[in-house]
């Protein structure tokens, strides 16, 4: 089966303000139950709701989530609800569509932030026992779990795994096919992706990314978004590349100097090409 996409010009547009205006970023979208599309951009009621056609529904927020980050959907007994991650005011929150908090997840008490800074950048929920799952990836670049009633529990540094985290940006479950559950973490920084399982248990690694933000599953498949360099989608079980969406032959690096330009691959970096 190939895989084909088409860009769809001005789906939607975000409401004009000072702020929308001087940012523009947006790093959560998620899609729920009836097709509405879900974006949190940093900016003035940055939590926005689309209908399937573009057209905005609600914005929500005033400026509580200037720095909104990560967003993940959950479903509890019917009912969906939003983890929301706010890099600037580093507020890790559940909220309900309508943007009522219900829970939030405090700092843990952990000997790294005597010295090192905490700002955390994604959350996700297991769907087994409902443990909440905290990247810290901007700050000390650890990933903190908390029972279902927030009360911290332990700590990942990835040491256990393929190797120390450096910015574990994004985390998401997904369930496999013989009902097992995983935890899938963006390693950004050293270009991989670790998997564990819900009890923090490594599993496997790939470094078939270059600097990977987030994940999407769709049945046996993960899209994952990249820093610089598009949208790469895999088989979950092997990391096996079927297509590039905004493929680049370039990777630009992380940086905010102009010195790049213009950008070159790093040497021996793998010319990816999908296999579908």
């Amino acid at each position: 089966m190939k895989h084909t996409y088409s860009w769809i010009d001005q789906w939607a547009t975000i409401p004009d303000s000072t702020t929308a205006r001087a940012n523009g970023r947006t790093h959560g979208v998620c899609v729920t139950k009836n097709n509405n599309v879900i974006v949190f951009h940093q900016a003035e009621n940055g939590l926005l709701t689309y209908d399937p056609n573009g057209t905005l529904i609600s914005a929500m927020g005033g400026d509580r989530w200037m720095g909104a980050h990560g967003l993940t959907l959950i479903e509890e007994n019917g009912e969906e609800f939003l983890w929301l991650v706010d890099e600037f005011s580093r507020e890790v929150v559940k909220v309900t569509l309508n943007g009522k908090t219900v829970m939030t997840i405090q700092p843990p008490d952990h000997p790294a932030y005597a010295a090192g800074k905490y700002i955390p950048t994604w959350a996700a929920q297991n769907p087994d026992n409902g443990d909440v799952w905290v990247g810290d990836g901007y700050g000390s670049s650890l990933v903190h779990r908390y029972d279902a009633s927030g009360h911290y529990r332990s700590t990942l540094t990835g040491s256990t795994g393929a190797g120390t985290f450096a910015s574990p940006h994004g985390l998401a479950f997904r369930k496999t096919s013989d009902g097992k559950t995983e935890l899938w973490i963006t390693d950004r920084e050293n270009h991989r992706i670790q998997v564990f399982d819900g009890e923090e248990n490594f599993l496997r690694d790939s470094k078939v990314c270059h600097s990977p933000c987030c994940f999407s599953f769709l049945d046996d498949k993960v899209l994952v978004p990249e820093l610089f360099t598009g949208v790469k989608i895999l088989r979950n079980d092997d990391f096996t590349l079927i297509t590039e969406i905004g493929a680049s032959n370039v990777v630009r690096p992380n940086t905010t100097s102009t010195a790049w330009w213009p950008p070159t691959a790093p040497e021996g970096w793998p010319n990816l090409a999908g296999t579908e």
